[in-house]
């Protein structure tokens, strides 16, 4: 354990603390953070923010990027778009962060968890595929779950640490079950599948950047979508449903005060700049990790998945047993290395642990094994 302490510690070149991912400013940040001040456009408007949504919009290869506060915000209001309401159902994968979920409960909606695959960490076609079919029909062109007849509207597969799920197959087996397609694509930003960027491939994908991410603005996200009108009514319903006037205050629905302010974006324009050094960077992180524990016994790196490109985020370890990873939780930490295990199961919360789930095989055997190592930039 100590070994890879070690090796760890060298790759970093420093005996203090060593974050897990920690942000890098080292552009234009301070620059464009002067100019938003000095035009006293700091709030949800401002010329940031439109720089920054075509720029990304442009980047993902999607036509029209609307930015948010952050990811969780950007993913209730995809769902909202996708028609996801009170008493529908939202399939999802149960090895995933809390705010997958959370997004589904902010519409009234309840997740059904399934499994992942091993190679991708991602939600399995394999598992929906079986699912639907043992538990659902199609009536009048919706997917009916014969447990609660309830509709399944929508499916909101995860990347995982930024490793591209088989996000084709899924997009077919919900084409062919009536079931839209929202991607959460939080931590996958510079990945690609099949030369595509994740986040493109449902009607509607969302991207996170909390302090944590490749790129961060403090918080912040944004939704990405090929279709006009979703785009312009992911806008008005961020920004709290407002029908445009001169000085009027007039709201024709429920809205949110989600709309990404002008300083977040500034801050993003200038971390966009530097996004392909930094993916670089974490490429040849994660080879040297690749390359070192091929020589560890009893433990595997989590390689990017065939046919994808990873941002590789997050660097993940799978370990023999729980009791290996969790060892080496204590010995890295108190090495002042941080280390950190898999989320819980989100079939396993509380507020959770009545929703429907396949058998998880998978994900329970990871949410014992995996842990995440340093993975920030190293500039």
């Amino acid at each position: 354990m100590i070994e890879i302490i070690n090796f760890i510690k060298k790759l970093y070149d420093t005996d203090e603390f060593i974050a897990l991912h920690e942000p890098k400013f080292i552009g234009n940040e301070k620059k464009y953070l002067t100019e938003c001040i000095d035009s006293t456009y700091v709030s949800s408007v401002g010329a940031f923010v439109d720089r920054f949504e075509k720029d990304f919009a442009a980047y993902v290869g999607s036509k029209y990027a609307v930015a948010t506060v952050n990811g969780s915000s950007a993913l209730h209001i995809a769902l909202l778009l996708a028609d996801v309401k009170r008493d529908d159902e939202v399939i999802t994968q149960a090895l995933s962060f809390v705010a997958t979920s959370n997004a589904i409960s902010y519409t009234g909606a309840s997740p059904i968890f399934l499994d992942v695959d091993m190679d991708t960490l991602g939600l399995s076609p394999d598992s929906l595929k079986s699912f639907l079919s043992l538990n659902c029909e199609i009536i009048e062109q919706k997917c009916i779950n014969k447990n609660t007849n309830n509709i399944i509207k929508a499916c909101v597969p995860m990347h995982t640490f930024g490793h591209p799920c088989k996000i084709d197959e899924l997009k077919e087996i919900c084409q062919n079950w009536h079931i839209k397609l929202v991607e959460d694509a939080a931590e996958s930003l510079g990945s690609h599948y099949q030369d595509k960027h994740t986040g493109t491939f449902g009607s509607l994908g969302v991207f996170s950047f909390n302090g944590n991410k490749i790129i961060t603005s403090g918080g912040g996200g944004v939704i990405v979508t090929d279709n006009k009108e979703l785009a312009k009514r992911a806008k008005h319903l961020t920004t709290t449903a407002k029908v445009p006037h001169p000085y009027e205050y007039e709201h024709d629905e429920i809205g949110y005060n989600y709309r990404m302010p002008n300083l977040n974006a500034a801050l993003l324009c200038a971390q966009l700049e530097q996004l392909k050094i930094f993916l670089e960077d974490k490429r040849d992180l994660a080879q040297k990790y690749k390359t070192f524990f091929t020589n560890i016994d009893d433990i595997e790196f989590i390689k990017e998945p065939k046919n994808a490109q990873s941002n590789y985020w997050l660097n993940a370890l799978i370990f023999k047993d729980k009791s290996s990873r969790d060892n080496f939780l204590k010995i890295s930490n108190d090495n002042i290395v941080m280390s950190r295990p898999v989320w819980k199961l989100l079939s396993e919360l509380k507020m959770f642990k009545k929703c429907q789930k396949d058998t998880l095989k998978n994900s329970k055997y990871l949410s014992e094994r995996v842990l995440n190592i340093p993975s920030g930039v190293r500039l």
